[in-house]
């Protein structure tokens, strides 16, 4: 193994999934309550040019854990019993080794705290390398409670639509129930525990993903008094819709949007509970901590209206993500970096803070000597991502997004609208023909459109046709 004295360091990686930077206020937000995420910040370098290497939930995850490049999607084998069917969305391969295996061969403590639901679906993969793991139950889409169990008098509090999913959440996240109930706070909690029981087990690698600020969006009413009135909570949208948003939603948005920061508000809450466990045990000073998400979400706040994360609509709202890396001598703190970065390059740093770097096959670059001052970072010219049958690409001048095959085109001159608000596609080409060149180069010379069937194999699983 190629070690080095890096490797007595302790290392946390924390996850929020569909943590919007615009929802944090060291990423300039001046109502978000985030006391804790933004006073790490100030202690961490802050990347302003974070994106997902590929996208949603599951392959991002595949990225994080794996440390290669999910991209492009060309070998999508989904998996039976999910509820999620999708081009990438599928597990850890079982012929490459994982970033928490190298590590405990290498004498780390591995540990897991999760409580994404899509993590655990029988034949995912995610927990191998890790000796210690816990699937925190109770997000809404957990296959826990019976959903039969929910109280049909409550159902009236929601927007009306899909049933099952009231029902999931009134009975799994139960938010009638104190804070430390809801599943964020145990997930936290949990790492909490991790850490306290294994301060004298160094070196360790803890992964905490909360699943918290995903949808479903009710936040505890302390937390959602910080943003909105009582008065207009209700009936309280779970979800927003996937595209261009309606009236009806229009009409929600304030008790939507002042629900979604109280859960951010929630995850800054616990995950400041984390960082003062790590500082009073004494371990601040060998323990590199990485905090980031892996996509957010939309509120009408682009060029389209489009609410949510839909694949066809990749702009800043799902793509901008938060990235804050601490050193554990400091080193870096307070620093605004604007280098192209990935979410591939979480586990190169990982590995790097490991002394493992040269003996694993991981895709992305660390990070570390952006904050320690030294060579090994080759800033990019571009990033480039999927996201189902759409593609989206950026440098320093244009923000692109289409199908895989070309279609509805979006691009957008970062030096006149960094905010992505008008759609100059038409009258750029050669713009469009150079994000092309650069994708397809990404991707190997081709992009597989996957198109779903009616039909479904053996096992039960969809089936796709490939073009």
């Amino acid at each position: 193994m190629n070690r080095t004295d890096q490797s007595e360091w302790n290392i946390i990686v924390v996850v929020a999934d569909t943590l919007r930077t615009a929802y944090l206020g060291c990423y300039g937000n001046d109502w978000i309550h985030t006391p804790a995420i933004d006073r790490f910040a100030g202690q961490s370098a802050r990347f302003s040019r974070a994106h997902p290497e590929c996208l949603p939930t599951i392959p991002t995850r595949r990225t994080l854990h794996g440390g290669r490049r999910a991209f492009p999607f060309a070998d999508y084998r989904p998996v039976p019993w999910d509820n999620v069917y999708m081009p990438g969305w599928q597990p850890l391969s079982a012929e490459e080794s994982t970033v928490a295996e190298t590590l405990q061969q290498a004498g780390y403590h591995t540990g897991f705290v999760a409580d994404v639901p899509h993590y655990f679906v029988p034949g995912m993969n995610f927990t191998r390398g890790f000796r210690q793991w816990a699937f925190v139950r109770g997000q809404a889409e957990d296959r826990w409670n019976a959903i039969a169990d929910a109280d049909p008098a409550l159902f009236d509090r929601y927007r009306a639509g899909d049933r099952e999913r009231i029902a999931a959440h009134l009975v799994n996240v139960r938010p009638h129930l104190p804070e430390e109930h809801w599943p964020t706070a145990r997930t936290f909690q949990r790492a909490i525990d991790f850490v306290r029981d294994n301060r004298g087990t160094t070196p360790f690698y803890l992964y905490v993903d909360s699943f918290t600020p995903h949808e479903t969006w009710e936040a505890p009413l302390h937390y959602y008094d910080l943003y909105g009135s009582r008065a207009d909570r209700e009936p309280v949208c779970l979800t927003a819709v996937y595209g261009p948003s309606d009236a009806e939603y229009e009409g929600r948005l304030p008790s939507l949007r002042a629900n979604y920061a109280g859960l951010v508000t929630m995850v800054d809450t616990w995950f400041g509970r984390l960082m003062e466990t790590v500082d009073s045990l004494g371990l601040r000073e060998n323990t590199l901590v990485l905090f980031l998400s892996d996509h957010g979400t939309n509120f009408g706040d682009n060029a389209e209206n489009v609410m949510g994360k839909p694949a066809d609509y990749m702009y800043p709202g799902t793509m901008d993500i938060p990235l804050l890396v601490r050193h554990p001598a400091g080193l870096g703190a307070g620093q605004v970096r604007d280098e192209l970065v990935y979410t591939l390059d979480v586990p190169a740093t990982v590995l790097a803070a490991g002394g493992l770097h040269a003996d694993y096959p991981a895709d992305g670059m660390s990070l570390l000597p952006l904050l320690e001052g030294t060579e090994g970072f080759a800033r990019r010219q571009y990033l480039t991502c999927r996201y189902g049958n759409s593609v989206w690409y950026r440098d320093d001048r244009t923000w692109f997004f289409s199908t895989v095959e070309w279609r509805n085109p979006r691009l957008f001159d970062l030096e006149t609208d960094p905010s992505c608000q008008v759609n100059v596609a038409n009258s750029n080409p050669e713009r469009i023909a150079l994000a092309r060149r650069r994708i397809l180069a990404d991707a190997g010379g081709h992009l597989n459109y996957y198109e779903r069937q009616d039909s479904t194999d053996a096992l039960g699983r969809p089936e796709f046709a490939t073009r």
